[in-house]
Order: C-alpha cells, then sequence, then structure tokens
C-alpha cells in the first residue's frame, strides 16, 4: 500500500505530469457533448439515471463507454508507459486507479450537471418565446 501512494504522488511531479491537467480536461469535453446531446433528446442526467431509471441503465452505461472509453484506454497505455520509465515496472491496478481518476471521475461529474443546466436554459428560453 505505501508503493501504491508513494508512486500515486509520485506521478504528481513525474516527467508525464502535464496529461494531470489534459486527460480530465479531453473527458470534460466529451462530457459536455454529450450532457448537451442528452438535454436535446430529454434523457435523464447520466450518474443519476443509471440509478433512477434501470431500464435505461444499460443503454446510459454502453452510451458513457463509447464517450469515455477511448480516453481511459488512452489514460491506462500512458500511465503505463510512464511506469516503465519511471518506476521500472509495470502496475496495472495502479494504471486503472489513474485512468480511472483521470477519465471516469471528470465524466461523471459533468455530464449531468451539463444535461441540467441546457435543459433549464432551454425551458427559460421556450417561456420567453411563448
Amino acid at each position: 500500500m505505501t508503493r501504491i501512494v508513494e508512486n500515486l504522488i509520485g506521478r504528481v511531479s513525474g516527467p508525464m505530469k502535464f496529461r494531470l491537467i489534459i486527460q480530465p480536461l479531453m473527458a470534460a469535453v466529451f462530457a459536455v457533448r454529450a450532457g448537451l446531446k442528452d438535454a436535446r433528446e430529454q434523457r435523464p442526467p447520466y450518474f443519476w439515471g443509471i440509478f433512477k431509471h434501470p431500464d435505461q441503465r444499460s443503454d446510459m452505461l454502453r452510451d458513457g463507454w463509447e464517450s469515455v472509453g477511448k480516453i481511459f484506454i488512452i489514460a491506462i497505455v500512458i500511465d503505463l508507459v510512464e511506469q516503465i520509465i519511471v518506476f521500472r515496472g509495470v502496475y496495472p491496478g495502479e494504471a486503472l486507479l489513474v485512468a480511472f481518476t483521470l477519465a471516469f471521475i471528470p465524466y461523471l461529474l459533468i455530464r449531468g450537471p451539463v444535461n441540467r443546466i441546457a435543459r433549464g436554459k432551454r425551458r427559460s428560453e421556450s417561456r420567453k418565446d411563448g
């Protein structure tokens, strides 16, 4: 456990630290795109909808994976390359943890609120027009 914590902290100042900004930013871009699409299609907010709408859960999870899956895979590959360069070894569990943190968490935190904001804006604009 100590090695994992030390390795995770080491990534912050390591040679590939730029990805700690780039990968969550890319996940956010995909989340915003998906959230706006959800709003247009009148879908429920993503994270909440996964739990509240079990009939739509598999479709929502598939859609989420299609949106953020590439970023997740890239995050794993980059982390494995960094591990080889910096730590002279491969730790797949750490790579999954880092990829989940850099790709899925930002995606989950952003997609639903973007949907809610876009739907709220759309409603207020339709009231003004009506």
